[in-house]
Parts: structure tokens; C-alpha cells; sequence
């Protein structure tokens, strides 16, 4: 009897091992079932099959961004019945261009994203844009997108309205309430970008190399595009051995690098920009507000767009809140387009306001943006640079072309 008992445990234990072995194979096997946990960290198995679809094998475009036309007329005496602060737009037309650097540098979907002083510098894809229209209240700007093969991805108006919560909402101290328009813009060229195949992006880079390469030889690099048709068609690629290509794609680094180089000065040139326009901004906006409350009331009379807009920064330095109708009861107007003052009750001081007027002239006034003398060396060769950003620009393209001139060209067809 106790034999029996005994054999009766032991077929137990055996059973229960080979049910319990049976559940670790069950785990172990891809057709095994596994608990998901609803919360913690997870595994990286879970997700591997995302990471792996999301890899895009098509090249990154690099993007030049000239800086903005700044949309002034010809005649200056057109400035104050256009509502335009002259000096005002075009430091806009700085900081535009970097606002929509960072907007496509932030996407991720391109390659690098440079401000450049012009849209002769080398690159894949150009953003060309022009203001029309910016009163603190009111954007837009045109952008013509184009290829280096000289097709046209876009052609399109951006605009944005600036609402009242804006400035209601204290999160947003800071924050520059034009950024929605410049996110609009990207969504709109990424959206282009997605109807181009892999191959036409990987020809396009092929054309920028070699369109940089007949800036400095013609004869030597043209054959290889065929020029003849509304766009340029990449008809044969060069050896990458080739001495000649790889002179002129060692050249072309050295441009881009001076490139990057000068983004520091586009950034500088936004930061030190923020304090002023930003204040410039919700006084516009609230002077905007205002004077079309009391247009409605009948209480002020139609002014000089460049008086009030230009002079009105006062009230975005005031952070008190207060009722519209006792502003306007309060309001008096100094007009003038040198030095009137737009001053409305609980704004602070003139000197306060002049100084904010006084830094965006001088920063509108430098829209090519001086720069300290520098010498630049390449290979044995080295050049002084002088000028403001554009003109050492020019000066460095020149060098470049007379360092590819002044050495022996390989006897060597491409």
C-alpha cells in the first residue's frame, strides 16, 4: 500500500513537471502567447518592426534659404500709406528666413538647412520667399520652392492671424506668434517632398554637384545634363574617381563649411532681434485692436500706418491688462513718422519705447549683416575677407575659383 502511494506521488510530480515544461515551450515559441503589460518600459522586440519601416533609403535634400525680399516698393514715399515700416522688414527679411531654417531643420526630412545672403550658394532645394504682410497681427509671405534642376515644387501665400488668447495665455511669454505660419509652410514643402521617388531626389543631388562643378568649369561638366528643356536633365554621372570631380566636390565642401559657418550670425542676428520685435509685435497688435474700436466709436481719426505701427511698441512693454474703452477715452495721439508716440493710459515710458524703436532701425539698417574682417586659409592659399556677410560671400566664391584656376587641371577626361 505504501508502494502505491508512493508511485501515485511520483505520477504526479511527473505529470506537473511535464505540464509546467510544456508551458515554458509554449512561451518560448513564436506561436507562444506572451502578457502585454498596460503600463512600465517596453520590450525592444515589441517594436522593432516599426523602427525598420519607418528607415527611409531616399538622400536628404540640402536647402538653401535666401534671405527674404522684404517686399518694400520702390518708392520710398509709399512706405507710410502702405502701413510699412521700412527698416522693420527688412530685419524681417533675416529673421524670416532663419524662422523657417529652424521650422525645416525641426521636420527632420531634410538634409542641412542653411540661411545664405543670396541664392547663388550650392544646394539641392531653394526657398525663395517675399513679405507682404506684417503688422503684429497679420503675416503673409509668398514662398517659390525650386529645385536645382529648376523645377518649381511650390508657389504658394502663407498667411496667419494672430488671436487675442495668444497674449492671454501666459505659457506662450516668449513665443513668437507668428511660428503657426512658418509650420504651416513646412508642412507644404514636406508634402511636396513626399511626391518626389527616391531616384529623382538622388538625381537632383548629382545636378547640384555638377552645376557647383561648371561654376568653375563649364566645358568639363555640362555634358553630363542636358540643359535644352524647361528643366535639367541628369543624362550621365561622372566617375566618382574622377580627379576633376573629386577637385571640384573638395571645393564645394569648403563652400558649405563657410556656410555653416555664417548660420551663427543669422542666429545671433534673430536673438538679438527677440527682445524688441516681440514687444513690437503685441503693441502692434493691440494698437491694431484699438484703433479699429475707436474707428467703430468714431473717436479717432484715420493716422499714418508707419506712425502708429513703428511707435506703438510701448504697449507690448506693458504687461497690465486693462479695459479697451477707457484706453481710448484716455488715448492721445503725437503723430509724426520721425518720433510720434502712440500712448495709451498704463504704457510705460517714451525713453522705453524709443529704445525698442531705436534697436530695430539699427537692426534693419544691417540687413546683410556687418562682419569683423577674417582671413580664411585653404590648402597653401589663404584670403582676407571683408565686408558684410554678403560681400565676403562673393569674396570667398572668388577665392575658391581662383584656387581651382591657379592648379593644373588632370588631362583627363571626366
Amino acid at each position: 500500500m505504501i508502494m502505491n502511494n508512493r508511485d501515485q506521488t511520483a505520477k504526479k510530480v511527473i505529470t506537473y513537471i511535464l505540464i509546467f515544461s510544456h508551458f515554458l515551450v509554449g512561451c518560448a515559441t513564436t506561436g507562444g502567447q506572451q502578457t502585454t503589460a498596460k503600463a512600465g518600459p517596453k520590450s525592444s522586440s515589441s517594436y522593432e518592426e516599426k523602427v525598420i519601416e519607418t528607415i527611409s533609403t531616399a538622400p536628404k535634400l540640402d536647402v538653401i534659404i535666401p534671405i527674404f525680399n522684404p517686399g518694400l516698393s520702390e518708392n520710398a514715399e509709399n512706405y507710410q500709406e502702405e502701413g510699412i515700416w521700412p527698416e522693420l522688414r527688412r530685419a524681417e527679411a533675416n529673421r524670416f528666413a532663419y524662422k523657417l531654417k529652424q521650422a525645416l531643420d525641426n521636420s527632420h526630412e531634410f538634409g542641412a538647412v542653411r540661411v545664405t545672403p543670396d541664392e547663388t550658394a550650392s544646394g539641392d532645394l531653394y526657398v525663395l520667399g517675399t513679405i507682404e504682410e506684417s503688422d503684429g497681427q497679420d503675416v503673409k509671405f509668398k514662398l517659390n520652392v525650386v529645385d536645382i534642376s529648376g523645377k518649381e515644387w511650390l508657389d504658394k501665400t502663407f498667411k496667419h492671424e494672430v488671436q487675442e488668447s495668444f497674449y492671454k495665455n501666459n505659457r506662450n511669454s516668449g513665443k513668437d506668434p507668428y511660428d503657426p505660419v512658418f509650420k504651416a509652410a513646412v508642412d507644404k514643402i514636406i508634402a511636396a517632398l513626399k511626391k518626389r521617388s527616391s531616384s529623382e531626389l538622388d538625381n537632383l543631388k548629382y545636378i547640384a554637384d555638377l552645376r557647383f562643378g561648371a561654376s568653375f568649369n563649364d566645358a568639363a561638366f555640362m555634358e553630363y545634363m542636358d540643359t535644352n528643356g524647361k528643366y535639367i536633365k541628369l543624362v550621365s554621372k561622372p566617375s566618382d574617381s574622377d580627379p576633376l570631380f573629386q577637385r571640384v566636390m573638395a571645393i564645394r565642401v569648403r563652400e558649405q563649411l563657410f556656410v555653416d559657418n555664417l548660420q551663427q550670425n543669422y542666429v545671433s542676428f534673430s536673438q538679438n532681434m527677440d527682445t524688441s520685435y516681440l514687444s513690437w509685435q503685441e503693441a502692434s497688435f493691440t494698437e491694431k485692436k484699438l484703433r479699429k474700436e475707436a474707428k467703430n466709436e468714431g473717436i479717432l481719426k484715420t493716422l499714418g500706418g508707419v506712425a502708429l505701427i513703428a511707435l506703438a511698441i510701448v504697449a507690448a512693454t506693458s504687461k497690465k491688462k486693462k479695459n479697451s474703452n477707457a484706453a481710448i477715452n484716455t488715448a492721445t495721439i503725437a503723430s509724426g513718422v520721425g518720433g510720434a508716440l502712440l500712448i495709451f493710459s498704463g504704457f510705460k515710458s517714451r525713453e522705453e519705447a524709443k529704445s525698442h524703436q531705436d534697436a530695430l532701425n539699427e537692426l534693419g539698417e544691417s540687413i546683410n549683416l556687418e562682419l569683423e574682417p577674417r582671413v580664411i586659409s585653404f590648402e597653401d592659399e589663404s584670403v582676407e575677407l571683408t565686408g558684410n556677410i554678403q560681400q565676403q560671400f562673393k569674396q570667398w566664391r572668388e577665392f575658391l575659383k581662383r584656387i581651382y584656376e591657379q592648379e593644373s587641371t588632370p588631362n583627363t577626361e571626366l
